[in-house]
């Protein structure tokens, strides 16, 4: 296999500096409104402030990866004086909570850093600087085509084992009648 440069995207959070404004979570929902900037609706960001006010935390989580099963751990971490409970940090759409998943369809969310943006909008507008994009090259192993499609064939089954094969399809008839 060749070995291809890559480049790694990443926002990295600084937790003890969020107020809790949630722009992040504007700024998202207004690129992935359709039409683009059309409307607000935090609950389609791809990015949630997590909050416990009473104890002044305020968590900025991005969405990750789908996963079809509910996870055992519910472990309470303190950090700084302060509990976190592990759902917290977790940025998966699961069947145990609602958080990262599209409200209309319920199919889930996952962060796209803005694809065709310079930086993602939730980093350009937060104001207290919690929030900080990073690039960096990496060498990495090429994947073939067969193992994309691979993961292609395995990513829609799971969606279509969660949803159904009808939902699915009515899914994928909106998106190509978006574009």
């Amino acid at each position: 296999m060749a070995k291809v440069k890559k480049i790694i995207k990443n926002i990295k959070v600084d937790a003890d500096r969020c107020s809790g404004c949630r722009g992040c979570e504007i700024a998202c929902s207004a690129f992935h409104a359709e039409p683009k900037y059309s409307s607000v609706n935090p609950a389609r960001s791809r990015v949630r402030v997590i909050t416990h006010r009473l104890q002044d935390i305020w968590l900025p989580v991005f969405a990750g990866e789908y996963t079809p099963t509910e996870c055992a751990g519910r472990d309470i971490y303190t950090i700084d004086g302060k509990d976190y409970d592990e759902c917290g940090f977790c940025r998966a759409a699961c069947p145990s909570r609602d958080m990262f998943k599209e409200p209309d369809s319920g199919l889930p969310l996952k962060c796209d850093m803005c694809e065709g943006e310079d930086e993602p909008l939730c980093v350009k507008w937060c104001l207290d600087g919690v929030l900080v994009y990073e690039e960096r090259e990496v060498w990495v192993e090429e994947d073939s085509e067969e193992k994309k499609q691979e993961e292609l064939d395995i990513g829609l089954g799971s969606l279509a084992d969660k949803f159904g094969l009808n939902q699915l399809k009515d899914a994928m008839a909106r998106m190509t009648t978006k574009e």
